[in-house]
């Protein structure tokens, strides 16, 4: 790929993301950790389409997805590393792990190696640290904390951030033959089906989904605390995401999840007041 290639991807994805939380957040970065983030969307973005692609045979997606694993390797020892060369840069300013990177990866498998149907809890828990508190590890990393807080951020606010997208998203992933709602909650609510469909469609999703928001909480609750504390780093982008998708899952409460679901979001002008808001905190 070339810088010109490199440059108007990066411009296409900025816009793409432009007026979202994420973009928000990543605008009050200085450059070079703004830079790195954006590099960090692009690689989960395109690993992601990978997965997501029902397209395509699920075999073929799987050695797509061992190929980011060659060229993560590549990367990592000083070789001509392909598709993942964009990460060059960043991983020598911020010290980036490959075993997180690799993380994404192994995410992105549980999707290609079958829908994901009513996982266990602990099989959510995986899957959650995977997709989501990998990226918080590589995250922290740029934001400046050390390490121990950052590992206990990126567990934590990671977690927070995923499950509430998939309270957002119950829809979404059925219509692509996805429930990733824990079967111990469908049970706990009287749901026994592990059909996406007909489980999201049972007015008693709502008990499973309140479970679920509670323990949400929790880990919105706990990341809280660790920012309170004011470790080392630049906590802005993290309490800003925080604290959008923390609104955005109190508006859930308030709504309910039986069907049917409005897809709810939070609108430009509320995430610049959230962005003010969080600013005054410092």
């Amino acid at each position: 790929m070339t810088i010109q290639q490199a440059d108007a991807d990066d411009q296409a994805l900025q816009a793409q993301v432009s007026g979202s939380s994420f973009y928000l957040a990543m605008r009050i970065l200085p450059k070079a950790e703004r830079a790195a983030m954006f590099a960090i969307y692009r690689f989960c973005r395109m690993v992601d389409d990978i997965a997501d692609d029902g397209t395509r045979p699920r075999p073929l997606r799987a050695v797509e997805l061992d190929d980011w694993r060659t060229d993560l390797a590549a990367l990592y020892d000083g070789k001509p590393a392909g598709r993942a060369a964009f990460l060059e840069e960043a991983v020598r300013a911020f010290g980036l792990q490959q075993a997180d990177f690799l993380a994404v990866v192994d995410g992105m498998e549980m999707d290609v190696a079958a829908d994901i149907r009513a996982p266990d809890l602990a099989t959510l828990d995986l899957y959650c640290d995977r997709v989501a508190s990998a990226v918080g590890r590589l995250s922290t990393r740029i934001f400046g904390m050390e390490t121990q807080p950052g590992l206990e951020l990126a567990h934590e606010l990671g977690r927070a951030l995923q499950l509430t997208n998939i309270l957002r998203d119950l829809d979404e992933d059925a219509a692509i033959g996805r429930l990733y709602l824990p079967r111990e909650l469908l049970k706990q609510a009287g749901i026994a089906t592990t059909d996406p469909q007909a489980a999201i469609g049972d007015a008693r999703v709502d008990g499973a989904c309140r479970a679920l928001a509670a323990r949400t909480l929790d880990h919105f609750a706990a990341a809280g605390r660790l920012m309170r504390g004011r470790p080392k780093g630049r906590l802005l982008a993290p309490r800003l995401m925080a604290a959008v998708y923390g609104t955005l899952l109190q508006d859930m409460l308030a709504q309910g999840w039986a069907p049917p679901r409005p897809h709810l979001r939070i609108g430009k002008p509320r995430l610049l007041w959230i962005v003010a808001r969080c600013s005054l905190l410092g």
